[in-house]
């Protein structure tokens, strides 16, 4: 009986267990700072097994749907206009069960590395807290079934974010990128509001799959839409609402630049909620497939063009992480552009789709990975100028393997997992419009260019003579870049079994808007 209530309520613990987490901290911190540590990291182990559990749970049964405050198996309280859900409402398909899979092991493996990284600094305990809320806020955005909701998510995300940002490096930098972030997300998360707000006058409801059901094409629907996609792009660092992007990421402590990754996923995951689950089938599919598309290529063009000539390796890391989000729009945007069209969802647009959502995934482990790489390197040296770099490769083996792993994954190179999710983008792209696929690839080479370049300037060379002590980090750190190392050659060896069983129940999930309707209005598990 404990068991099933365990079951039953993981998607309340998903959100409690950071928050309780969140809120002890401080006090071991006050009170028993020898085991302040272990504390956050059991509560992140915790919290990324009971999202996993959820996930398995989701992918099982096809949709998990919970209503906070209601008994077990009430889906919602009537009312007279029939059925509305009343309270807050956790729904969550195959694409939330996919984001939490992506959160739960990067933010698992990022605390290993924080409590290593950061154990010398001041105000560790409410710099832990900020992290816990962090990760609860991006897991309340992929698990909502309600756009309130998201939004109050997507301010806890944004706002323990800008705080994580001003921690890590002395003097005005780490301040000047907070206060960026934290002004633009605002922005971003006032036209998001307004959007909710709009639909709402119209629909008098904040439920998605109430929203859905009824929402039409007007005038006022198509000014919302532009709303949340600018709102939403802005949080997920696409071009041109990307400009913070780079200034927030390089000044930030690695792991936390590394979350923030997936923070700007969770965005990501909005915008396509609302283009697939809310919009779809309302607007014309082709000219908004063509704008995500335009996006996408934007994005992927000018973050590369400006990672090339970056000396700040964080910084040309974070342009390069604006590029991969290139990829994951332009695979969505040409399945929104075929969406009317079986005869092409079927020859290439369903292709498409499952690229894009599947370098979501491998994007967050193999970014995560270079960022904690950087970190290390970091952590040991206490430099960030490729130019101050050298043959750190004699004393930091196994970083200099782990960053070479996630250079080459990046780059599209078999057999890790960016070659697996690219191809299947290059494919469909090629089918849809051949020139766009060749952009796509020439991104790709100017990737591994760049890469090749940061790898010989921080680990080949003569050993310098200023880091003639340096040696490798501590095992924990090890460990967690292990963990984000394994994921990218995992999935690089066995992409048609990961496409099997995350990625196409997504794409389903997204591409048949009936069926996350039926999942909230047509009753919970």
């Amino acid at each position: 009986m404990n068991a099933e209530l365990f079951f039953t309520n993981l998607p309340a613990l998903l959100i409690a267990m950071p928050l309780f987490g969140a809120f002890l901290t401080p006090i071991f911190g006050r009170f028993l700072p020898k085991i302040r540590d272990a504390w956050v990291i059991l509560i992140s182990f915790a919290t990324s097994v009971v999202a996993q559990l959820l996930a398995a749970q989701v992918y099982i049964n096809g949709y998990v749907m919970y209503v906070f405050g209601a008994a077990p198996g009430t889906s919602a309280i009537p009312i007279d206009s029939g059925g509305i859900p009343l309270r807050i409402l956790f729904n969550i398909d195959a694409f939330g069960a996919f984001m939490l899979v992506s959160t739960a092991i990067v933010s698992f493996a990022v605390i290993l590395h924080l409590t290593i990284s950061q154990q010398k600094r001041s105000s560790l305990s409410e710099f832990y807290a900020l992290y816990l809320l962090l990760v609860a806020g991006i897991f309340g955005m992929v698990s909502t079934g309600d756009m309130f909701n998201f939004f109050v998510f997507l301010e806890i995300n944004s706002i323990s974010a800008s705080a994580l940002i001003a921690y890590h490096r002395n003097g005005a930098l780490a301040a000047e990128g907070a206060l960026k972030y934290l002004i633009v997300n605002t922005v971003g998360g006032l036209m998001i509001l307004f959007a909710i707000g709009l639909l709402y006058s119209q629909y008098n409801s904040l439920n998605m799959a109430i929203i859905s059901q009824n929402i039409s094409l007007t005038t006022l629907n198509l000014l919302t839409l532009v709303l949340f996609i600018a709102g939403l792009a802005t949080k997920a660092g696409i071009v041109p609402f990307h400009l913070t992007t780079p200034d927030a990421y390089s000044v930030a402590p690695s792991g936390v630049t590394t979350l923030m990754i997936v923070a700007s996923q969770a965005g990501l995951y909005g915008m396509f909620r609302i283009l697939f689950s809310v919009y779809g089938g309302v607007f014309t599919s082709v000219i908004v497939g063509w704008i995500v598309i335009i996006l996408g290529v934007l994005s992927m063009f000018i973050g590369v063009t400006m990672a090339i000539p970056q000396k700040d390796i964080k910084r040309l890391l974070s342009y390069h992480a604006i590029s991969q989000t290139g990829y994951m729009l332009l695979g969505v945007g040409v399945a929104l552009a075929v969406l009317g069209d079986v005869t092409l969802i079927d020859s290439f647009g369903n292709m498409a789709m499952k690229g894009g959502l599947f370098h979501i995934i491998n994007h967050a482990m193999y970014k995560g990975l270079l960022f904690l790489t950087v970190g290390a390197v970091i952590y040991r040296t206490g430099v960030w100028d490729l130019n101050k770099m050298g043959g750190l490769g004699h004393k930091m083996k196994w970083t200099m393997i782990f960053f070479l792993i996630g250079a080459l994954a990046i780059a599209g190179i078999p057999p890790f997992n960016g070659f697996a999710s690219k191809l299947m983008i290059y494919e469909s792209t090629f089918a849809f419009n051949p020139i766009i696929a060749i952009i796509a690839m020439v991104v790709s080479i100017l990737t591994l260019a760049s890469f090749m370049k940061v790898f010989h300037s921080v680990f080949m060379g003569p050993e310098l003579l200023e880091y003639a002590s340096v040696r490798e980090v501590p095992r924990r750190m090890l460990a967690s870049m292990a963990i984000l190392a394994m994921f990218v050659i995992a999935f690089g060896f066995v992409p048609d079994l990961v496409v099997d069983m995350l990625i196409t129940p997504v794409a389903e999930s997204l591409f048949n808007q009936g069926q996350y309707i039926h999942s909230i209005l047509g009753g919970g598990l």
